[in-house]
């Protein structure tokens, strides 16, 4: 945030949003990987809570030094089938998709004992059903499944991350509009406030829909309190947040990646970084007060969003 936090309790994110803006980390994979771990796996990220814990740990503290006040956790790609494909069974699944939330909180404690005092949240990343596919539906979205179907996916490893308390559950990376319904019924009444954002292709979801008609699905939503969009092109982001503002009245979350796009034959990133400081002032000015970056943005990025914010 733009002030320093003092000995009271910190303000619950929503409080903070309606005080100021709020600085979102960067990408996990991208610090994790800059950290020499391979993440080379249907798991990706998710397989360090079983196999690395403290690696996602260091990763949070990273963004936490340089400014950010929200740890995103590294369950998005946690989930029970996932797991089970692995052989690992349900009991310790749930087990490692909490923990995905104690890493983050170990991080806080890390932090302060490093000196940081302004407040420090914790965001439950949920990723869309794609995500467990692994295999970049979450990018095409439309799975053939019903709306209650996604639902039933979505909900159990909900009632997990809620019982791990974190401030807020990050239903990210959504690329349609079924989806988002089926999460919006998911976490009804799990008593823990939520962010909604889809991945986005100019002003359309991925799977196509407008995104009037896509933000439109949580403005009476009472438990989401932000929405916007990640994982996508920092420009595509621009017209987004002013969309998603004045369709929903609500603060918008705003996390989009570098700019550089993803070679997959060539397995490597291709292009220049577009994720700019003006930028950043941009989406603030068009509504944003959760701001930070997804792929390939890094602390050094973050470290730049925070300063901004702070002369804004």
């Amino acid at each position: 945030m733009s002030t320093n936090g003092t000995s009271s309790p910190p303000p619950g994110l929503p409080e903070a949003l309606a005080a100021g803006t709020v600085v979102l980390d960067g990408g996990m994979s991208n610090q994790l990987e800059a950290a020499g771990h391979d993440l080379s796996d249907e798991l990706w990220s998710a397989r360090l809570l079983a196999e690395r814990p403290e690696a996602i740990t260091e990763a949070h503290l990273a963004y936490f030094e340089v400014g950010a006040d929200v740890a995103i956790t590294a369950g998005y790609q946690a989930t029970f089938e996932g797991f089970a494909r692995r052989g690992i069974g349900r009991e310790r699944a749930a087990g490692l998709i909490a923990s995905s939330v104690e890493l983050a909180r170990a991080a806080v404690r890390r932090a302060r004992e490093k000196g940081v005092a302004r407040p420090l949240w914790v965001a439950a990343s949920a990723g869309p059903y794609g995500a467990m596919l692994a295999d970049g539906s979450e990018y095409r979205g439309r799975y053939g499944l019903t709306v209650r179907e996604l639902e039933r996916f979505h909900r159990p490893r909900l009632e997990v991350l809620a019982a791990a308390r974190p401030d807020v559950l990050a239903l990210e990376t959504v690329p349609d509009t079924d989806e988002a319904e089926a999460l919006l019924r998911a976490v009804r009444g799990l008593g823990v406030p939520v962010w909604l954002s889809y991945t986005v292709d100019g002003p359309r979801t991925r799977a196509g829909q407008p995104l009037e008609e896509a933000f439109a699905l949580a403005a009476d939503a009472e438990e989401v309190i932000a929405v916007g969009v990640n994982c996508c092109a920092p420009e595509d982001a621009d017209a987004a947040v002013a969309t998603a503002a004045r369709v929903t009245g609500k603060p918008v979350v705003v996390y989009p990646n570098s700019g550089e796009t993803w070679d997959p034959g060539a397995r490597a990133w291709n292009g220049r970084s577009t994720f700019t400081p003006d930028r950043v002032a941009h989406w603030h000015t068009h509504g944003a007060r959760l701001i930070g970056g997804c792929c390939r943005v890094g602390p050094a990025a973050i470290a730049e969003i925070a300063h901004a914010l702070v002369r804004s």
